[in-house]
């Protein structure tokens, strides 16, 4: 008997397209991609920004997060402790000119970064507050230890003796405060005293204002309780 010509003939091979039964199109066909997420971070759609946290009612986050809060305490303390625990003969008046280039070199790295941080915290992005606050510690430890290099130079100050003596100078100087129990004499400390008020004015007074400005912000834009929080910044 003759085969019937609308019938599939033995050799072609069997549709394997998944609507074919339905008389849908199959994927190969439309050339689409499955829809089925391949892991569980591709919940998040693709043109959601890097970082914020993934959907699919889970609430994880990735395994990073830009919070720099928690490094706060732990670098602020490191720079303290590093500020205690220098030798004090590494610099001093038997290497002046070792001494004023590591303090300048010093202070126009920290204004560098400090400029850039600043422009960072314009944008919210991440980690400027660490950055700043960790920065505007550095820049007070370090005219701390160049007024604790100078009082070994004999006749520049009166009443400090100790590295506490000279943090303590250092965050009155700050605060333009003076209580009289140290002086400064010699012609060397009066003109590290007017760099640190400089200094203050120009550059730290701007960290710190571009510093509250970025937690003004955060704290503006944070949801009210209940609902689910965006990603903070920082």
């Amino acid at each position: 008997m003759a085969q019937r010509s609308d019938e599939p003939s033995s050799d072609e091979p069997p549709d394997r397209s998944t609507g074919a039964a339905s008389g849908e199109p199959s994927d190969e066909a439309t050339g689409e991609r499955s829809s089925a997420p391949s892991d569980a971070w591709t919940d998040a759609p693709s043109d959601a920004p890097s970082g914020a946290p993934t959907g699919g009612g889970s609430g994880r986050r990735p395994l990073w997060s830009g919070h720099g809060w928690p490094l706060l305490g732990p670098v602020t303390a490191a720079l303290f402790l590093a500020y205690f625990l220098v030798p004090e003969h590494t610099l001093g008046p038997e290497r002046p000119v070792l001494s004023w280039t590591v303090f300048g070199l010093g202070l126009t790295a920290i204004a560098v970064l400090l400029v850039k941080h600043m422009r960072d915290a314009l944008f919210d992005r991440p980690g400027t507050v660490v950055a700043l606050v960790s920065l505007m510690c550095l820049s007070v430890l370090l005219f701390s230890s160049a007024y604790f290099v100078m009082s070994h130079h004999p006749g520049e100050f009166t009443g400090l003796r100790t590295r506490l003596d000279a943090l303590y100078f250092a965050l009155l100087t700050l605060a333009t405060l003076s209580y009289g129990d140290i002086t400064p004499h010699g012609q060397s400390v009066r003109l590290v005293i007017l760099l640190q008020i400089v200094y203050t004015l120009v550059f730290l007074t701007a960290a710190a204002t571009s510093l509250t400005g970025k937690l003004r912000r955060s704290a503006a834009s944070r949801p009210p309780r209940g609902r689910d929080r965006k990603r903070d910044p920082d």
